[in-house]
């Protein structure tokens, strides 16, 4: 390692958020012997989106966290920080309607023969009639679906899901998002790749991103990955302090000087330094900015919206369920969105194998009546969803526990860009020792990787003065999921758009 610069070895740096972000700039900025104050909410556990929860024994993500990238930096990192404990498991995810279960990603033959000859026809004729008759400038999802699809495959593989993840009829989402964020559709092509010889690819934009099959995985949870960062970092002499909430982040003369933090007992902590890094929310940290932003600045950060998440997790008197590591729950007749089988993430995410311990997803928003159900009722509510799909009678749970995740994924609305931009703006120019970094702290929908790549460009913009930009990480989601030829995304993964107010 080279030596350090004078000003290098004159820095501190304080980091808000022990999730990937913040974590892996710790990590980074540690390796470059800069000191390191990470500072975390959560009273016992690190890890933010990405932590592994335990409950007597049993082990469960909030959500499921595959470790897939495009990037060798990121991929050599996992290898680096735990070595052996990194599994390498087979992928199967699938889709559930109606008591039947498509393969996901779709497959023409597949879908076609799932529901059947009278089914099966119905959607290739309303699939001809969209063509034919298509909605005229369509302005909604729904709209720009039904053309490219046909209405009843649109009902089947995008409404119901795409309305219980974001929350928002597909009548009022964009058809823009549709257009720009989708994989473009031809279900002609889906058949004819299906069912006709495969031939090679005539040009660059024929080629078709291959099913990501396997994928690794840390053999107890993400959260392993992450405890392990903070055994480090503690090892250094700088352990991750818990049980912090940020109160005020103090600025004078266009910098940022310290966070002050409260402990759950109302003990207050100020932590000095030299550069600040925010992973949390973007609307709590300007909201403690002191003194206040503009005005301007602070309407910007409170528009940005956030979708909440509930996770029930179920243990079960079973050796096997499914052998799905997650199914997508496109069935309108329950809640439930998806549902992760963590022993078949890892065999050590259950201590007795005889059990099994599944994780029942619902999205809402915070304060509504998900969200505010008491914690037996979405147990009790959790247990039916299962007996009512068919996957296990309620009398096989002798178990559950609940999770409750705030601002789980970043909203983009229609005007989130302009909103994130007048934040960044005013950071920039008035605050330049305070930067972002990770999912919420630049209200980037990324994933893991994503999140962690920009803490690697902040930490060593901070190490070495280089001009690393972090905005510029790709977080689009298309690289990490699994589309086959003429075929989109059809789980909800990309981000959705309401549709623009009509321009009088």
């Amino acid at each position: 390692m080279a030596a350090l610069t004078a000003e290098a070895a004159s820095k501190r740096v304080v980091v808000m958020g022990a999730g990937p972000a913040g974590l892996t700039a710790a990590y980074e900025l540690l390796k470059h012997d800069i000191p390191v104050t990470v500072v975390e909410k959560d009273p016992s556990q690190v890890g933010g989106l990405a932590r592994t929860v335990q409950h007597d024994g049993y082990r469960f993500d909030i959500g499921g966290h595959r470790f897939f990238s495009k990037n060798t930096e990121v991929e050599d990192l996992w290898t680096e920080i735990l070595g052996s404990e990194m599994l390498t498991r087979g992928r199967l995810s699938r889709i559930y309607y109606r008591g039947r279960f498509f393969a996901y990603p779709i497959k023409a033959v597949n879908a076609l023969w799932n529901l059947g000859p009278v089914e099966g026809f119905l959607c290739l004729a309303s699939y001809a009639r969209a063509r034919v008759q298509p909605v005229k400038n369509p302005r909604t999802l729904e709209d720009w679906v039904r053309n490219q699809f046909g209405w009843r495959l649109f009902n089947i593989f995008f409404k119901t899901y795409t309305e219980k993840v974001w929350g928002i009829s597909t009548k009022e989402l964009s058809a823009d998002w549709a257009a720009q964020r989708i994989k473009s559709l031809d279900l002609w092509v889906v058949l004819r790749s299906a069912l006709l010889p495969t031939r090679k690819p005539s040009h660059r934009g024929d080629i078709v991103t291959t099913l990501i099959d396997r994928f690794r995985y840390p053999r107890f949870g993400p959260g392993q990955m992450w405890e392990r960062v903070a055994e480090i970092s503690a090892a250094k002499g700088h352990p991750v302090l818990l049980g912090r909430a940020v109160k005020r982040i103090h600025h004078d003369g266009g910098r940022v000087t310290s966070v002050v933090t409260e402990t759950a007992d109302g003990q207050t902590e100020s932590h000095r330094g030299t550069d600040f890094i925010s992973s949390i929310p973007i609307r709590e940290l300007v909201a403690r900015l002191d003194p206040p932003a503009p005005p301007n600045v602070r309407k910007a950060a409170e528009s940005l919206g956030y979708r909440d998440f509930i996770s029930v997790a179920l243990m079960i008197d079973r050796p096997h369920v499914f052998p799905d590591n997650w199914i997508y729950i496109h069935d309108p007749s329950v809640r439930v969105g998806r549902i992760q089988n963590f022993k078949n993430w890892s065999p050590d995410m259950v201590t007795d194998q005889s059990k099994t311990c599944l994780g029942l997803e619902y999205f809402c928003f915070e304060g509504d009546g998900l969200w505010t159900m008491g914690d037996a009722g979405l147990v009790d509510m959790a247990k039916k969803d299962l007996a009512q799909l068919g996957i296990c009678p309620a009398d096989a749970v002798f178990d559950g526990v609940v999770v409750r995740q705030q601002k789980a994924y970043p909203v983009y609305d229609d005007a989130y860009q302009e909103h994130v931009g007048v934040v960044r703006e005013w950071l920039a120019s008035e605050l330049p020792n305070l930067y972002l970094a990770g999912r919420n702290g630049m209200h980037k929908y990324n994933n893991q990787d994503h999140s962690m790549m920009t803490a690697l460009l902040v930490a060593r913009n901070i190490a070495t003065g280089s001009r690393l930009d972090p905005w510029k990480v790709n977080a689009d989601a298309v690289y990490h999921e699994d589309i086959r030829v003429g075929e989109r995304d059809l789980t909800g993964r990309q981000i959705p758009e309401r549709v623009a107010a009509a321009k009088a």
